[in-house]
């Protein structure tokens, strides 16, 4: 058996009945963003064996970083350091393996987010904390300086926090039980992905509040390249900024005219997915570098009503029926999960990002080795960086 194969077995028969917690990293890894110990590619799912990193219960990758959130309210931090956004005091081109954010120990951290190079923190008392390249105002400090500490944005001392989103130079928020002003963009926002104003504005650095949602719940958010997206608490779907396939920019939030309900929904560069409570998946988007399957093996679902827009929210075939049970993307690259454990990517496979040995591009879903039972896991989350994947279990 390879060594990417290979994994360590339960020592008495107890444990087998309470596996451990298993991180797997593949893709670009040349600063340090895989935690491997290497400053190196890796075509193929590689089995972490960090102590540190024994109780994660979530992840966030991104651009060439990751910070992961521990059962216990701590964070941890690695990858490129370069602005600051590994939370460390110090800026660090390459750290190679997870080191805890201590400026981050006096609170309960719930909720975190990477983007390209900033980093975003939420505590169960609903601060929010930033840290990293803040030169497009994505800090949200009221300037356009760097930290490398975590900072907490002033701007909500008297609001609650839930979720930050983080993208390539602009961030979103997301506030609690709040009818009225619940979501926040700021940061770079040339092509509306702030959502902020009818106008072209480059940027912004205090958080302003995302127009179109006063009569709508959103539970959920998320950000990458220039796109914004979030759902509603009845599963709609809404899409801001740059526009798909070349199509016209949005310079506020557009609702996907679709009768299905989404449960989760991912950004890419040029594309996106969409999660439906019944385990199908669609993907917005173009299919450029094969991120999206080849356009003649997908069937139109609905279309976009936002201007003159065309693009098609198209299915993901190839599933053979299996539900899907979670999703991310990449730069220009998607990953899924169905219920019975199989581990499918597809898309662009330069850096090794899709685990499948090579670095040639897919166009439809294939299956990833991970040399391990995921039968014994309650369950697989995965998560993409701009050209590197992780693979979690969760016992």
């Amino acid at each position: 058996m390879e060594e990417h194969e290979q994994w360590e077995k339960p020592d008495n028969e107890d444990d087998k009945h309470q596996p451990e917690q298993r991180i797997w990293s593949w893709g670009a890894g040349t600063e340090g963003q895989l935690g491997t110990g290497k400053l190196q590619d890796e075509h193929h799912p590689q089995l972490l064996h960090q102590p540190s990193l024994s109780s994660i219960s979530s992840l966030a990758c991104g651009g060439a970083h990751v910070v992961a959130l521990t059962s216990d309210g701590k964070v941890l931090s690695w990858g490129r350091g370069s602005s600051g956004q590994l939370g460390h005091g110090e800026v660090v081109n390459n750290a190679l393996e997870p080191k805890i954010v201590t400026s981050l120990d006096g609170y309960f951290i719930t909720h975190v987010s990477a983007g390209w190079s900033h980093s975003g923190f939420v505590s169960d008392t609903g601060c929010l904390f930033t840290c990293g390249d803040g030169s497009f105002g994505q800090l949200g400090h009221g300037d356009y300086a760097s930290q490398c500490f975590p900072v907490r944005v002033s701007c909500f001392v008297d609001q609650h926090v839930v979720k930050v989103a983080c993208g390539m130079r602009h961030s979103l928020v997301l506030l609690k039980d709040c009818p009225l002003n619940q979501v926040y963009g700021f940061g770079s926002g040339k092509r509306g992905q702030l959502g902020v104003s009818k106008d072209r504005i480059k940027s912004i650095n205090l958080p302003k509040v995302v127009s179109g949602f006063e009569d709508v719940q959103i539970v959920e958010i998320a950000t990458n390249g220039d796109h914004s997206a979030a759902l509603s608490v009845d599963g709609h779907l809404y899409t801001w900024g740059r526009g798909f396939k070349g199509c016209e920019d949005s310079h506020f939030p557009q609702c996907l005219d679709s009768t299905m309900s989404f449960t989760k929904a991912t950004l890419g560069w040029n594309h996106g997915l969409a999660m439906t409570g019944e385990g199908e998946v669609y993907m917005l988007g173009g299919n450029h570098l094969g991120m999206l399957s080849d356009i003649q093996n997908v069937s139109s679902a609905k279309q976009l009503p936002v201007d003159s827009r065309e693009a098609n929210l198209d299915k993901v075939l190839g599933l053979e029926g299996a539900k899907v049970v979670d999703i991310a993307t990449g730069a220009e690259h998607s990953i899924l999960v169905t219920e019975n454990g199989e581990v499918k990517t597809w898309g662009w496979g330069e850096h090794g990002q899709l685990g499948l040995g090579d670095t040639c591009d897919r166009i439809s879903p294939v299956t990833v080795s991970i040399g391990y039972d995921l039968n014994e896991a309650a369950s697989i989350r995965v998560y993409c960086g701009s050209g590197f994947t992780f693979a979690l279990t969760m016992p």
